[in-house]
């Protein structure tokens, strides 16, 4: 418990910290001005949706596995956020889009992309929803997990790559080069790291919280 509480503390203290370098260090960017701070919300929600995509589906083989009900619970909680932060990625590209381009919504190909994504993952957790028997639930949400991530790499990476795009350019262009002020990418890694920090912080409290009720769950049965 003390741990925990040191670990959310510091979590806080780096975000915060983050938050004020976002505002009163990173200067404005050439062609976006002060808009580009929005990236460094952006860009560490879209990361963090990613590994937890890629979470949910490792998680979702080792129970295809070992048929261990702790990697159903982990990959459901993995991929219950994954969708969340995919959510803020897009809420915050549209905030982008409309401050930059004068729409919310332009059905660009990041925007195309990332809903196709929404709506697969939205479909998992709805799939999840619907099937009451555990063992059946976990096993058919492992094999929907696995096929589903395997969409990720081509609507986030690649896809949108193959057509105009009112997208900025990526934080590493097509000469897997990085062209960014130096004061700029230090702020942004150091905000990966918040953001990662906190998605873990959830799943951990999520798996946990999970693991408490079967726990009262099972010693409920055994009194009984």
């Amino acid at each position: 418990m003390k741990r925990s509480y040191v670990s959310i503390s510091g979590i806080c203290i780096w975000t915060v910290g983050v938050i004020y370098a976002v505002f009163y260090i990173v200067p404005p960017a050439q062609g976006l001005g002060n808009l580009v701070r929005i990236a460094f919300f952006h860009i560490p929600v879209a990361w963090v949706s990613v590994l937890a995509l890629l979470l949910s589906a490792v998680w979702a083989c080792m129970y295809l596995r070992t048929r261990k009900a702790e990697y159903d619970w982990r990959s459901s909680a993995a991929a219950s956020l994954g969708f969340a932060f995919c959510i803020l990625a897009t809420v915050s590209g549209a905030v982008f889009a409309k401050l930059t381009w004068g729409a919310y919504w332009n059905w660009d190909p990041r925007q195309t992309t990332i809903f196709i994504l929404l709506l697969i993952y939205g479909a998992y957790l709805a799939l999840r929803s619907a099937i009451e028997d555990e063992e059946q639930k976990a096993r058919i949400a492992a094999v929907y997990s696995l096929c589903s991530f395997t969409t990720v790499p081509f609507l986030v990476f690649i896809i949108p790559r193959y057509y105009f795009s009112l997208h900025p350019a990526p934080v590493i262009n097509s000469g897997a080069r990085i062209e960014m002020d130096t004061s700029m990418l230090v702020v942004l890694i150091a905000a990966l790291i918040a953001c990662t920090a906190i998605f873990w912080q959830l799943l951990n409290c999520r798996i946990n919280s999970r693991q408490q009720r079967e726990t009262a769950s099972s010693g409920e049965e055994g009194v009984k």
